[in-house]
C-alpha cells in the first residue's frame, strides 16, 4: 500500500512528537531505577545524537552541507552561543526537572515557553497584546496552578526543584526558539541542530566527562534505554518532525506536535505509575489547549 503525501506527513509528525514525549519518561526511568547521573545522560545524549544527525546530513547533502556553517566567523559565534545557551540549557534543565519530578510535569512546564516569548515581544514592543493573548496567558497560569497543586494550596504535589528546573526549561526553550530563527533561515536545520548538540555536549563534558562513568556497573537495560533516548527520543523525534514539513503545513505540524506533552503524561502515569489527580488532568488540558490556541493564532497572523 502506497501512502499519500499527506498520510506520510501525518505519520512522521505523530511518530516524532510521540517519541520525544516518551523519551522524557524513559529518562525518568533511568533516574529512578538505575540512579543514572543527569550530567552523564545529557552529555552522552547530545554528543551521540549530534554525531548521528550530522552523519545523516552528510549522507543526504554532502560534506559541504555540514561544514559550510563554520565559514563565516559571525555565524560560527552565534552557533556556539546557540549550542551552549540554547541547546545545552534546554536539554539540561529539562532533564533536571525530570530527575527531581517527573516527565509529565517537566514537559508541560517547558511548554510555558510560548507565554515567555509573548512577554518578551511585548517588552520589545514587537507585538500588541490582544484578547487572545490574554486568554492564552490565563490558560498557562491556570494550567500550571492545577498541575503543581492539584487544586489545593495545602501543599505542592511536585518538588520545588522540579518546578524551578521546569520553569528554567521553559525560559531556555523560549531563547532557543527566538535565537534559532535567523540561523535556520541561513543554514539547514539539521546542520544547525546537529552542531548545536555537539557543542552543548562538549561544553557539559568539560565539567562532567561522560567517559569517566563506571561502565562496568551499568546493566544492559541502561544501554537499551539510552539507545532509545538517543535514537528515538532525540534523533528520530527531531528528524521526523522536520521531515513532516515537506508534506504538511506548519500549522498542522505544530498542532500535532502537542502530542509530545500528551505522550509524556500518559507514559508517566501508566508506565511509571505516577499518581495524577483530576485537577492535574484539568491543568494538562489547559496547557495543551494553550498550545493549540498558539498554533492557530500563529497561522492566522
Amino acid at each position: 500500500m502506497i501512502l499519500s503525501s499527506r498520510s506520510k506527513g501525518l505519520l512522521l509528525v505523530i511518530i516524532g512528537a510521540t517519541c520525544w514525549g516518551i523519551g522524557g519518561t524513559v529518562a525518568k526511568k533511568l533516574f529512578e531505577q538505575f540512579a543514572v547521573d543527569v550530567n552523564w545522560l545529557v552529555s552522552t545524549r547530545l554528543l551521540a545524537a549530534g554525531i548521528l544527525l550530522l552523519t545523516l546530513q552528510a549522507i543526504l547533502g554532502g560534506r559541504s552541507a555540514v561544514t559550510s556553517v563554520w565559514q563565516q566567523k559571525s555565524t560560527a559565534g552565534r552557533l556556539i552561543l546557540f549550542g551552549l545557551a540554547g541547546m545545552l540549557a534546554v536539554q539540561y534543565t529539562y532533564m533536571a526537572s525530570i530527575q527531581h519530578g517527573n516527565a509529565a510535569v517537566a514537559t508541560l512546564l517547558q511548554y510555558l515557553s510560548p507565554v515567555m516569548i509573548i512577554m518578551y515581544l511585548l517588552l520589545r514592543r514587537q507585538m500588541v497584546l490582544s484578547s487572545r493573548d490574554l486568554m492564552m496567558v490565563t490558560l498557562a497560569l491556570l494550567g500550571c496552578f492545577l498541575l503543581l497543586t492539584n487544586g489545593s494550596l495545602a501543599g505542592l504535589t511536585v518538588p520545588i526543584p522540579a518546578i524551578i528546573w521546569g520553569v528554567l526549561s521553559g525560559a531556555a526553550a523560549a531563547f532557543y526558539t527566538l535565537y534559532a530563527a535567523a540561523l535556520v533561515r541561513e543554514h539547514d536545520s539539521l546542520t544547525i541542530v546537529g552542531w548545536a548538540m555537539i557543542i552543548g555536549g562538549c561544553g557539559l563534558s568539560i565539567l562532567h566527562p561522560p567517559w569517566r562513568a563506571d561502565f562496568a556497573y551499568m546493566a544492559p537495560t541502561i544501554w537499551l534505554y539510552m539507545a532509545f533516548i538517543i535514537i528515538f527520543g532525540t534523533m528520530i523525534a527531531f528528524w521526523f518532525y522536520v521531515k513532516s514539513l515537506q508534506y504538511l503545513s506548519a500549522r498542522e505540524v505544530s498542532l500535532l506536535g502537542s502530542l509530545e506533552p500528551l505522550a509524556a503524561v500518559i507514559t508517566t502515569v501508566f508506565w511509571l505509575h505516577t499518581p495524577f489527580g483530576w485537577f492535574q488532568w484539568l491543568g494538562t488540558a489547559c496547557i495543551i489547549g494553550l498550545i493549540l490556541l498558539l498554533t492557530l493564532n500563529r497561522q492566522s497572523t
